[in-house]
């Protein structure tokens, strides 16, 4: 094989936490290395992957409470699957949560406070038989 045809593979230390964190129909796997603070989302800056401000927000709040949004020793990369925007935002913003209680413990009192350990269990309820939508059935004619 030519080398110019054959692509270098870029050595990245291994994870110090990898977690995973889920909302509706979305899953992120979220892993933190030893860095200068970039945040990746599937291959792409968080900017670039949540171009609206308060999805970027919801993400990161995390980081926010823990006091660790300016000064962060790590580079987080997430791989996100499924779900829409919303949903992967709350997904990314859970498991950025777990994975700041594994590397620092006494972070957990105040991520727990700020409601960010706890899964939202609210998922689409699903279809019946016979009607259109969860709960839309058809139009009731009497003759």
């Amino acid at each position: 094989m030519p080398e110019a045809v054959r692509t270098q593979r870029v050595k990245r230390p291994m994870p110090v936490a990898q977690v995973t964190g889920k909302r509706k129909e979305a899953v992120a796997r979220v892993r933190f290395r030893p860095g200068a603070g970039s945040v990746v989302v599937n291959g792409r800056p968080v900017e670039v992957y949540f171009p609206a401000l308060s999805h970027r927000n919801h993400a990161l709040e995390p980081l926010r409470v823990a006091g660790m949004e300016e000064e962060m020793k790590y580079d987080i990369d997430a791989t996100i699957d499924g779900g829409g925007i919303s949903g992967q935002a709350g997904a990314l913003r859970l498991g950025i949560s777990r994975a700041l209680v594994q590397l620092e413990p006494e972070l957990k009192s105040a991520l727990k406070q700020a409601g960010l350990l706890t899964r939202d269990s609210r998922v689409k309820e699903s279809k019946k038989y016979g009607f259109k939508k969860a709960r839309k059935a058809p139009q009731y004619s009497k003759r």
